[in-house]
């Protein structure tokens, strides 16, 4: 009978329980995402920012094979939502949807709960231009037309906006005070608000976004001689960019992201950007882009983080020049 080896078959044992432990993944090295993610979104359900989200989340759970659920956090434009984003745990379950108006023009007016560097941005998802509309009886047919109209007349006219400090607020003040056109600015509660007050003759110019008048213009009851991008848009194909009035610099546009919380590891920020951008790429995503009459851009890292900061510091001299301050 053979004597039994105790060195080999506790040799044998530990190279056997070696192999099954690397067979295990480590604590914290889980396959990523393994549950659900969720999408913070900062507005009521049914808004720009809220089809677009829906729609690119949907595209996106195709390729991570998980399911992203979109939670409407809405309220403060758009600040309560990312108030809650900027403070949940940083392991890439919790993203946003988010808008320029409350990352670049709302911090400049309102006491938040968070500043520039607490939101991480991980893809531009698309932007719309803002435009300025004239009903079909005003003397103007061009951009040119309308600012030295302006031009001639200081504070004589009445340009309808989304709210005071708002984006399209700060956008027409960065225009016209660039051109020497001095207008008077209304504030209303949004596009669909500003919309039905011009139609109604309470302001002589319409400003906000393309979708809240599009239908009037397709009517006839309204032109639209001017957009507040560097470059034209297609769906307004007689309303003039930036660019061919000299001045591209001057472009403040609505845009899109999905931004994550600071400290978001660097791998699951990859795997993200990865699938939105892949997401942002199909053709249902794409097509909704166009019917809201947006743009298919698609920064990301540095390059829009710079974008960014540049539209941050360029509306903050804007709200300094019109003597708005934060509200206490």
């Amino acid at each position: 009978m053979r004597k039994f080896d105790t060195r080999r078959f506790l040799l044998g044992f530990a190279l056997v329980g070696t192999a099954a432990c690397a067979a295990v993944p480590a604590v914290g090295q889980e396959k990523f995402p393994a549950r659900p993610i969720q999408m913070i979104m900062p507005t009521p359900p049914g808004g720009g920012t809220d089809i677009l989200g829906r729609r690119l989340a949907e595209a996106a759970e195709k390729v991570l094979n998980q399911q992203i659920v979109v939670e409407n956090k809405p309220g403060g434009n758009g600040t309560i939502g990312i108030g809650q984003l900027v403070q949940a745990k940083p392991d890439g379950y919790t993203i946003g949807a988010v808008w320029n108006g409350a990352v670049t023009t709302t911090p400049h007016t309102m006491q938040l709960p968070y500043k520039l560097e607490s939101l991480v941005p991980l893809l531009q998802i698309g932007a719309g231009s803002y435009v300025i509309c004239v009903r079909e009886d005003f003397p103007v047919n061009s951009a040119k037309e309308l600012i030295d109209l302006i031009k001639g007349h200081p504070d004589k006219y009445t340009l309808g906006n989304d709210g005071i400090g708002n984006t399209m607020q700060l956008a027409a003040q960065r225009i016209f005070g660039h051109f020497g056109a001095k207008v008077r600015q209304v504030p209303f509660n949004g596009a669909g608000e500003t919309a039905r007050n011009f139609l109604g003759g309470h302001v002589d110019i319409y400003g906000g976004s393309i979708p809240a008048i599009m239908a009037h213009v397709k009517a006839g009851k309204v032109k639209c001689p001017m957009l507040t991008s560097a470059d034209d848009n297609p769906v307004l194909p007689n309303a003039s960019g930036l660019r061919a009035r000299g001045a591209p610099e001057l472009e403040t546009v609505l845009w899109w992201a999905i931004s994550m919380p600071k400290g978001v590891p660097a791998d699951r920020v990859e795997i993200l950007r990865d699938a939105f951008r892949k997401a942002a790429d199909s053709d249902g995503y794409r097509e909704i882009l166009t019917k809201l009459g947006a743009t298919p851009i698609f920064r990301q890292g540095e390059e829009l983080q710079k974008y960014i900061q540049s539209e941050y510091t360029a509306l903050g001299e804007v709200a300094q020049e019109l003597g708005l301050k934060k509200a206490n």
